[in-house]
């Protein structure tokens, strides 16, 4: 029996483009380069937004990510990074394992590593193809293909660039083409968050209005499920106004709503507005 061709359409080139997301990645990794020479020894240790983590811990956070995507092992350490009160779940322990194993490596060594897992990762990804990210991957959000992933990458080195200069007192890149790619995570997720995590009731018209260097206007419907549309078929039932930088960080779990409540114009139904902002952050 002879084989046939396989003719199921490749979609991945539509919507996790190789000559997109790559080079768009190469650059995150440059800017996070920059980013990372700057920092004198008590900066490398300087306490960030998330739990537990200085700004040297992120740097090993992300040699972790692209040593594991590299094929490279996790480090064995003798503490159980489980007993740390930020460590939650699977993925937070091994998170931990390659920034404890760091912890005692002074922030310019922590940098070089940086530095060479990067060349690795880019020898890597420049020997890809379209349908090498068109196949099918274990991804933070499950099984998807590996351009999501990389796309996840991009928003993930993102945020922590923002992470690092929130700590440090510097400007990061709130708009451009990186973070419009990286975004896409949190705009995908908006019908979840209103839905899931701000349980608007059935009905609910929901407007999000963000300015700022990713300004857009996101409609959401609830009719038996929460689903993001072009438009409102009748007035907003509540709406939501904000910064775009102030939401990103919202929906990452950097800040609190309760914190910043003053930068945030709610209208219409507030009680259901106030839930969902309350309830934006969606990441591990």
């Amino acid at each position: 029996m002879t084989s046939q061709p396989d003719t199921t359409p490749d979609t991945s080139a539509a919507e996790f483009p190789i000559d997109t997301i790559r080079p768009l990645l190469l650059e995150q990794f440059a800017v996070l380069d920059d980013l990372l020479s700057g920092p004198t020894e008590d900066e490398w240790t300087t306490a960030t937004c998330l739990p537990g983590w200085t700004v040297k811990d992120i740097t090993a956070h992300l040699i972790g990510t692209e040593s594991m995507l590299a094929g490279i092992e996790a480090p064995r350490i003798e503490r159980d990074v489980r007993s740390f009160d930020h460590v939650r779940n699977d993925i937070a322990a091994f998170n931990e394992l390659w920034v404890e194993s760091l912890r005692p490596v002074p922030g310019p060594d922590v940098l070089e590593r940086y530095r060479e897992i990067v060349a690795l990762r880019t020898e890597q990804l420049g020997a890809m193809t379209q349908a090498d990210f068109g196949k099918q991957s274990n991804t933070p959000v499950g099984p998807a293909p590996y351009g999501r992933f990389m796309r996840i990458r991009v928003f993930d080195c993102w945020l922590h660039e923002l992470d690092i200069c929130d700590a440090l007192g510097r400007t990061g890149s709130e708009g451009g083409p990186r973070a419009e790619l990286g975004s896409a995570e949190v705009f995908g997720a908006v019908p979840f968050i209103v839905g899931k995590r701000g349980k608007a009731p059935e009905g609910a018209r929901i407007t999000i209005e963000l300015s700022g260097p990713l300004a857009r206007t996101v409609h959401v419907e609830v009719h038996g499920r929460a689903t993001e549309v072009p438009a409102h078929s009748e007035p907003a039932t509540t709406t939501i106004a904000m910064d775009s930088g102030l939401f990103v960080r919202l929906a990452g779990g950097r800040v609190r709503a309760e914190d910043r409540i003053d930068e945030i114009t709610l209208g219409g139904d507030t009680e259901v507005g106030r839930r969902i902002v309350d309830n934006l952050a969606f990441t591990i």
